[in-house]
């Protein structure tokens, strides 16, 4: 049985909208047009948007350029899609043209039906309420959307930051149990000179603070935003009261202090603030990496790689080698970081393709960015619960390849000379045998003092 509909007139003209549908004539335009990745927007996106229409609302009622009742019922249906009960009614497509247009009128034919119900009216009349006069009032998609998206990335390096600092705590843990576990460093692969392991994870906790001091840094910057320029930054059809109040009251609402941009023309224009966040997200991202790739070779083997770390047993590694067991927790670190390089590039590109005073390409700058944040959030959080906590040390295993390796010649040069130590290190290897047997036997240092240096 078909479902009834209604029909909706706009600019271009009529069409028909499911009876009991909130969204409008546009949003389901919207959706016929665009339908790149069959998701939907991120709800903390249409969250931090219908704050803004709150937030526009509110000022807006105070001079009476709505009445007070428009604008409770505007306040009323934008905490219910705050609240995710409209869920269902924005049906546009995350990517899409028109630099955001069709999901802030999606949010505006929402909000509108919504309140007209509320004031007594039915399902897209907008006789009391609409969208574009009233929702939409002293506001446009060029404003809204980005400060939108500024909102929702202030949030998301808030989550991200919180696992990256369990995270730092994690490691510095590992850090002080192993702080007595000798092992070889190495460089290019190549045998170097002795450290302890928790000298290793010391460093990986180190290398996480400067992630978090990074992310914190590019967060000041988002809290900057252009609400109240509208459509290009002059701030046309909008009140000097709503222009010198917006950002103060979206704050109160927000709960975090947001500042209007200095200058509105170059906020609106340019989106090289995201592609900054995007590059924090980067650095964190290959840094964490590259540490993944640390881990996975600490502890290959069991008994054929270096083995001087266990990582936890998760899940069986094969399905014809029988008792194989993967790192799977660090190669899913990785392929988290390889997701965020890529939509780094996307970010970048769409950022420079922006053209004269609007960059119509924010919907993918936000869908890969939110993207970004979920994956490394997320591989973060099961990098410290299923990984960092349950790391061992092979102690035995650390001081035999310690023992065996000619890097340690190195911590002799001091007292018996380069050549000479150079020399040991050659003759070790030529008769396999160990750079300390060979300084015993040619009585080149005492036991003592020599134990004392090679730990």
């Amino acid at each position: 049985m078909a479902e009834k509909s209604r029909i909706e007139a706009d600019s271009i003209g009529s069409l028909e909208v499911l009876t009991g549908a909130y969204y409008g004539v546009q949003a389901k335009r919207a959706s016929r047009n665009f339908h790149i990745t069959g998701l939907k927007m991120s709800p903390l996106f249409l969250s931090n948007l219908a704050l803004i229409k709150k937030a526009a609302a509110s000022v807006n009622g105070e001079i009476g350029l709505i009445s007070q009742e428009q604008a409770k019922a505007i306040k009323t249906a934008c905490d219910e899609v705050i609240s995710g009960k409209f869920t269902d009614d924005f049906i546009v497509d995350p990517i899409q043209g028109g630099a955001g247009t069709s999901a802030n009128m999606n949010m505006n034919e929402v909000i509108a039906n919504r309140a007209n119900e509320i004031l007594g009216g039915k399902l897209g009349k907008y006789d009391c309420v609409h969208p574009n006069d009233q929702v939409n009032m002293a506001q446009s998609t060029n404003d809204t959307i980005p400060t939108a998206g500024k909102m929702t990335t202030i949030l998301l390096i808030e989550k991200l930051t919180k696992s990256l600092e369990k995270l730092e705590m994690a490691l510095a843990e590992k850090g002080e149990d192993f702080k007595d576990v000798i092992k070889m460093g190495r460089t290019q692969l190549q045998d170097a000179v002795p450290m302890t392991l928790g000298d290793s994870f010391r460093g990986y906790a180190s290398m996480v603070k400067r992630q978090i001091a990074r992310l914190e840094l590019a967060k000041k910057e988002m809290a900057t935003i252009n609400l109240g320029g509208t459509a290009i930054g002059t701030g046309i059809n909008a009140s000097q009261y709503y222009e010198d109040h917006i950002a103060g009251e979206l704050s109160k609402l927000f709960g975090r202090e947001l500042v209007q941009a200095d200058d509105l023309f170059d906020a609106t224009e340019n989106l090289d603030s995201f592609a900054e966040v995007s590059g924090a997200l980067k650095a964190c991202a290959i840094s964490l990496s590259k540490m993944a790739n640390d881990l996975r070779l600490l502890s290959s083997g069991p008994r054929c790689g270096f083995s001087e770390i266990n990582l936890p047993a998760k899940q069986n590694g094969s399905s014809i080698m029988p008792g194989k067991i993967n790192p799977v927790i660090p190669e899913v670190v990785s392929q988290a970081a390889f997701l965020v390089c890529g939509h780094d590039t996307t970010i970048a590109m769409a950022a420079e393709a922006g053209q004269l005073e609007l960059n119509a390409f924010e919907p993918v700058v936000f869908y890969q960015l939110f993207e970004s944040f979920t994956a490394l959030t997320g591989a973060v959080d099961t990098l410290v619960d299923n990984c960092i906590t349950g790391i061992t040390a092979n102690k035995g295993r650390c001081k035999q390849l310690k023992e065996s390796s000619v890097g340690i010649a190195t911590v002799l040069c001091p007292y018996l000379g380069y050549q000479l130590s150079a020399k040991i290190a050659k003759t070790a290897l030529r008769e396999k045998r160990s750079v300390r047997d060979l300084v015993l036997e040619h009585k080149l240092m005492a036991p003592e003092k020599l134990d004392l240096l090679l730990g």
